[in-house]
C-alpha cells in the first residue's frame, strides 16, 4: 500500500488558481493520449483524503447536493474540515479533523491493501508529509504559468530530496513526474 499525492501543476507550481479555479488546466480537456492514466491510477486506490477547499470544489463544480450521482468515487472518502460541510447523500464521506495519523491508520484500514489517495490541497499533503505518510508525488504538469493561488506543497523538501522513479510524456501537452518520498530516519 501507498500513499500517494497525484495531482496537476502549472510549470510555477500552482494546483489551482488565486480564485482556486481550474480553467487553466480544464482548456486542454481530455487529453487522447493520458485517457488511460488516471483509470490506471483510481484502479489502485482503496481510499482517499482531500482539504474542505478541495471538497467544496468538487461539491460546487458538479452539483453534488443537487446530484449525488454525479460523485466521482467508489471509495470511501475524507474531509479534513473545521466547519460543517454538507454530505453528498449516500456517499461515504467522513468528515475530520485534528492529527493525521489515526485518520491514515482508518483509512489503510479501509483501503484494505489498496493505495490512499491524497487528493489535495497542497497544504493537508504537507501535513501527511511531516507525519511520515507520504510515499509518492505523482504530479502531471501543465504548461502554462499562473500569476499565484494554491502552491503544489506549501512545504521545503530538500534533504532528503524527493528520488524520481519515472517520468512520462503525454503528447505535446503534459509531463506525468513520479517522485518516490523518502522516510526521514
Amino acid at each position: 500500500m501507498k500513499t500517494s499525492y497525484y495531482t496537476a501543476t502549472s510549470i510555477n507550481g500552482f494546483i489551482a488558481d488565486s480564485k482556486n479555479a481550474l480553467d487553466w488546466l480544464f482548456q486542454f480537456g481530455e487529453v487522447e493520449e493520458m485517457k488511460d492514466h488516471y483509470p490506471r491510477f483510481i484502479a489502485q486506490v482503496g481510499a482517499l483524503v482531500m482539504g474542505a477547499t478541495t471538497y467544496e470544489w468538487i461539491l460546487n463544480h458538479e452539483g453534488l447536493l443537487d446530484h449525488p450521482e454525479k460523485w466521482p468515487y467508489t471509495m470511501p472518502a475524507w474531509v479534513f474540515t473545521h466547519r460543517d460541510l454538507p454530505a453528498v447523500p449516500g456517499v461515504d464521506i467522513r468528515f475530520v479533523e485534528g492529527d493525521v495519523r489515526p485518520v491514515h491508520a482508518a483509512m489503510a484500514e479501509a483501503a484494505a491493501g489498496k493505495n490512499i489517495w491524497l487528493v489535495g490541497g497542497g497544504e493537508l499533503v504537507g501535513q501527511f508529509h511531516d507525519a511520515g505518510l507520504l510515499d509518492e508525488v505523482i504530479v502531471s504538469i501543465a504548461p502554462v504559468m499562473l500569476e499565484g493561488g494554491a502552491p503544489l506543497l506549501p512545504r521545503q523538501l530538500t534533504t532528503p530530496p524527493l528520488r524520481l522513479t519515472n517520468v512520462e510524456r503525454f503528447g505535446e501537452v503534459f509531463v506525468v513526474l513520479t517522485y518516490a518520498v523518502p522516510r526521514i530516519d
